[in-house]
């Protein structure tokens, strides 16, 4: 498989696609919470978007968006559940990493459902540690 990752923005069609499937996605695993988790999706305030390709076919994004002045926010992770478990995540959040440090942040956070196991799981395996929730997650 060959795998290619790029940075674009927000208004990349591919990126659009796959938010559609993402957001199809949690609108599952959110159950009753999707609506007010859905409300901070916005793609405006995106800072850089990554999207992966396999094979040539887009199969998965990420972006980052300004939390603070050190901090970004890594926002839309995705990867489509047929090409899930074959390490491709961990591509794209690298290259927002990369990405974030090229900017001048400092540090990297992120918010994802209590649902999202699978998730929750890449995250800790990739060095990120459980925070209490921020911002507009305090309470949830």
């Amino acid at each position: 498989m060959k795998v290619k990752t790029i940075k674009t923005n927000a208004k990349n069609q591919d990126f659009i696609n796959l938010i559609h499937q993402l957001d199809a996605y949690l609108k599952i695993t959110d159950g009753n919470e999707h609506a007010f988790y859905n409300q901070f999706n916005s793609t405006e305030a995106l800072k850089c978007v990554v999207l992966l390709y396999a094979d040539g076919v887009p199969v998965g994004c990420g972006a980052i968006k300004e939390y603070d002045a050190f901090s970004i926010e890594i926002k839309r992770m995705f990867v489509c559940s047929e090409r899930r478990g074959l390490g491709l995540a961990q591509n794209i959040i690298k290259k927002l990493e990369t990405s974030a440090r090229e900017l001048g942040y400092k540090k990297c956070i992120l918010e994802t459902g209590k649902r999202q196991v699978e998730a929750i799981n890449f995250y800790l395996k990739n060095a990120y540690k459980v925070i209490p929730n921020y911002g507009q997650y305090i309470g949830k």
